[in-house]
């Protein structure tokens, strides 16, 4: 868990960015304002309040009084964190129907950054570890070919999960989610990509292929795949056997 209390707004920015890349619950506690567009619009003016975004994409505004919040987003959305006009803006958005809701922080009380899980995801979901072990056990899982050759390689832009390549030689970066994402995944795919190329363009190497590996991706994660000519593949992370583990000399020999 993370937690900064009384931060200038870089700094809240950052731990709230650093939550939302790994898939954590956030929590926000300061003076904002709030404005929703979709099917009506709405204003809520400047407020000491607790704002909460959930990993699958759900939002919830509550002000120190009632169990209801007074504004939300449902699971499935995208959360965004900018500084703009010296404020922390904080938005969700719905892809179907559209919906926006935008949330201005001048100032921040305290930030919270923690990854959560219950009994139902234990029995259910596997860890990141698990999903990583898993293409480790079977590449082909990623594709016919694809051969692992490194895993936490460090590039400028941070680590990559699995490095690798395809059968036909070409690098490819996979970026490992065990849970449903959005555009911000694929952000951080792209830095991978881009940190890569830039660091292979004097070899032989002409193309870097990027992968996220994700049991459900948003609308808005598609697009951006898509346009960037990037890959999904949808993978369950399963909990590991004991004693199967899978190393990478297996595929360096």
């Amino acid at each position: 868990m993370h937690t900064c209390s009384d931060p200038d707004l870089t700094d809240a920015h950052s731990l709230v960015q650093q939550g939302l890349t790994r898939d954590h619950l956030i929590t926000i506690i300061g003076r904002c304002e709030v404005e929703y567009d979709g099917r009506t619009s709405s204003y809520l003016g400047f407020g000491d309040r607790l704002v909460i975004l959930k990993p699958d994409g759900t939002l919830l505004v509550h002000t120190n009084t009632q169990r209801t919040p007074v504004n939300w987003q449902p699971p499935g959305c995208t959360h965004t964190a900018t500084i703009t006009d010296e404020m922390l803006l904080v938005r969700s958005v719905r892809s179907s129907p559209n919906e926006d809701v935008r949330i201005r922080f001048p100032s921040v009380l305290q930030v919270t950054s923690v990854e959560l899980t219950d009994d139902r995801d234990l029995d259910l979901q596997g860890t990141e570890e698990d999903l990583r072990q898993q293409i480790l056990d079977d590449p082909t899982l990623i594709e016919p070919g694809f051969r692992p050759l490194a895993t936490e390689r460090p590039t400028p832009a941070g680590a990559i999960d699995i490095y690798g390549e395809d059968e036909g030689g070409t690098p490819v970066v996979v970026e490992l989610k065990r849970r449903r994402v959005g555009p911000d995944a694929v952000s951080q795919l792209q830095r991978y990509v881009d940190a890569l190329s830039q660091r292979e363009r004097n070899s032989d190497t002409r193309h870097v292929r990027g992968i996220l590996v994700a049991p459900s991706i948003t609308d808005r994660a598609a697009r951006l795949l898509e346009q960037h000519e990037f890959d999904h593949i949808a993978i369950e992370a399963q909990t590991a056997v004991p004693g199967t583990t899978t190393t990478l000399t297996d595929f360096q020999s």
